[in-house]
């Protein structure tokens, strides 16, 4: 209750820095006189008007004037102002309004937004509007930013007495200030503590700039080889694949979602945004497009998926300028003056992103967004019954109660990226998997002690699945005729998949993996090991991505019979696969492919 305890500001300070109190008092009578400018002081002190005057102690302690009421000598009172009076005094002081600059000062006011740490909710934010609100009835900041303090990793004050300092030039040298800036946006809201260390910015630098580089390098690589030229191409001419539309109006959503939040001063939000834009599209757009920048030829395909990447990254520069501007910046002077020009010299002269709405898909975006659920579950049952990824599997199965469907694309990313054959669509999660419940007694036991009983029985007995539902993602789940309210910290969550199956389930999806191999998919399965190694190989090995290959191997087994097949040659750029030693220099390295041992030896032609 601040406001309602607040007390009259005595507004002197006896102390001799500071601005003086232009206060003049008859000794004899005790008139009052109080100066509101230099010409008025002049005037009633007998100063010329040409004659400029020091506003500072002790001169202005050596002007008198005459009293009005009794003909005396006024002195000014020796006390200075309170320097709070002169914090809350700088939207129209700064400007010397109103004797001057009352257009500028018209224009200015009120600011945009003003920005200080939480402790000066009692100092600058409240003597701001305090006097703006006396002097023009109106707050002098539209926005305010609150910054909470900057503590240690354990949440305790920095001091050199402890020895927690955290030396912000030692980041700076080795994180870099982008990184620096990066972790303040997404670390917590601005108005809450933060705990400052380096591998929290070293982690937070992973995530974003390190991502975001790296997908800049993969771009810049493959364009190299290719001499790909941005001002021979343009979007509206490519034949566009459903996940080049795909990112297109993932782009221009996050534009949107940026300029928005940007605009209500919602940093973290839209740093967060930010963020999670890098990472799909490094992991999930360009991880699955990899194999359109391969090819020798320029194809019309390759075309669209450089010029789609080119775009997302030129335009992302843009956006993440005012957050990171010198991986924009660096980004920026890379990709776009060399081939444009007109171009402006630096991205920090371009003009904001506006967002394209005929790009914007909404139902693309819906179902794309299941598709990415879709996967991470299906990868999820994949690590419980200890499947490997490269493992192809007969069939999945599909049950949801959100609001999308796969479209034939959609359907094809996911049994691509789940390495799947068949993907069926079911409406009974219950035949794949179940939930057991059981409470947590530690949350309910203080809740509902003598209930206890009554809640566990319904828990053994209620439809688990439904239950698990409505608590999901800070839900609640009401016990009939218990007047019991249940959370997910409330329950303990058990799943037990169907026979033949491994399942995960969240957000309202259920995915169940059918586990039954036959030689024919296990076959495939060591194919794909063996692609994986050689690629690997040829890593170690310091070749270029285009080089071609030949291919020796040492193996028995099914390894031995895959490696003889050869079918895989095309995968790794391999001219040829044959069982031996090889001859002359070669990589030669011992690999284990599903428990068998294989020595494999690649040679550049």
């Amino acid at each position: 209750n601040f406001l309602e305890n607040v007390i009259d500001w005595g507004l002197s300070r006896d102390r001799y820095w500071g601005t003086p109190l232009p206060v003049w008092v008859c000794p004899d009578c005790g008139q009052i006189e109080v100066m509101g400018s230099k010409a008025e002081l002049k005037e009633k002190c007998g100063i010329p008007y040409d004659k400029d005057i020091e506003l500072h102690r002790p001169y202005l302690d050596n002007l008198t004037c005459k009293c009005p009421k009794c003909g005396g000598a006024m002195k000014r009172t020796p006390e200075v102002i309170d320097c709070w009076f002169d914090s809350g005094s700088m939207p129209f002081a700064q400007y010397h309004y109103p004797f001057e600059n009352k257009n500028l000062f018209d224009e200015t006011f009120p600011a945009d937004f003003i920005s200080e740490a939480v402790d000066q909710t009692r100092g600058w934010f409240y003597t701001l509007l305090v006097i703006n609100t006396i002097l023009f009835g109106k707050a002098p900041f539209k926005n305010c930013i609150v910054l909470g303090h900057v503590n240690d990793k354990n949440g305790i004050k920095m001091s050199k007495h402890k020895g927690n300092v955290v030396d912000p030039w030692s980041v700076l040298d080795k994180q870099g200030a982008d990184a620096v800036r990066w972790y303040f946006y997404t670390s917590s809201a601005p108005w809450l503590p933060s705990r400052f260390y380096e591998e929290a910015v070293s982690e937070v630098q992973r995530k974003y700039i390190g991502t975001l580089w790296n997908t800049y390098a993969f771009f810049t690589l493959y364009a190299e080889i290719d001499k790909y030229d941005p001002s021979k191409y343009s979007l509206k001419d490519c034949k566009l694949t459903i996940m080049d539309k795909w990112i297109l109006s993932k782009l221009n959503s996050l534009i949107k979602l940026v300029d928005g939040d940007l605009a209500k001063y919602e940093i973290t939000e839209s740093a967060r945004a930010l963020q999670d834009f890098a990472d799909v599209l490094s992991n999930w757009y360009v991880r699955r497009g990899r194999e359109r920048y391969w090819g020798s030829e320029m194809t019309d395909d390759k075309i669209a998926a450089y010029t789609t990447l080119y775009h997302v990254l030129v335009t992302l520069s843009k956006l993440t300028a005012p957050y990171t501007p010198f991986i924009a910046e660096m980004m920026y002077q890379n990709l776009v003056p060399n081939f444009f020009k007109d171009a402006p010299k630096s991205v920090h002269l371009c003009s904001f992103p506006v967002a394209d709405e005929s790009m914007i898909d909404d139902t693309l975006e819906r179902g794309m967004d299941g598709v990415l659920d879709i996967v991470v579950l299906g990868r999820a049952a994949r690590n419980a019954g200890n499947l490997k990824n490269r493992q192809p599997l007969a069939e999945m199965v599909v049950v949801t109660v959100r609001d999308f469907s796969l479209t034939p694309d959609e359907e094809k990313i996911v049994l691509d990226e789940l390495n799947v054959k068949k993907l069926t669509v079911a409406d009974d999660a219950t035949k794949y998997i179940s939930y057991m419940l059981k409470p947590q007694l530690k949350t309910l036991g203080p809740k509902y002690g003598k209930k206890l009983g009554q809640i566990s029985a319904f828990l053994a007995s209620c439809n688990a699945q439904e239950v698990v539902e409505a608590v999901k993602d800070g839900g609640v789940y009401n016990v009939p005729d218990l007047d019991v309210t249940l959370t997910q910290d409330d329950l303990q969550i058990f799943t037990q998949s169907a026979k033949g199956y491994v399942a995960a389930a969240d957000k309202g999806i259920t995915v169940a993996l059918d586990t039954a191999l036959t030689d024919e998919l296990i076959d495939e399965g060591i194919e794909r090991e063996l692609v994986s190694k050689i690629q690997n190989m040829r890593k170690e090995a310091g070749f270029e991505v285009t080089d071609r290959i030949k291919v020796y191997y040492t193996a028995s087994g099914r390894a031995a019979g895959v490696l003889k097949k050869g079918a895989f040659a095309a995968d790794v750029l391999a001219q040829s696969i044959e069982e031996g030693e090889g001859e002359g220099e070669g990589f030669k390295k011992e690999q284990s492919i599903n428990g068998e041992k294989v020595t494999l030896t690649v040679t550049k032609i």
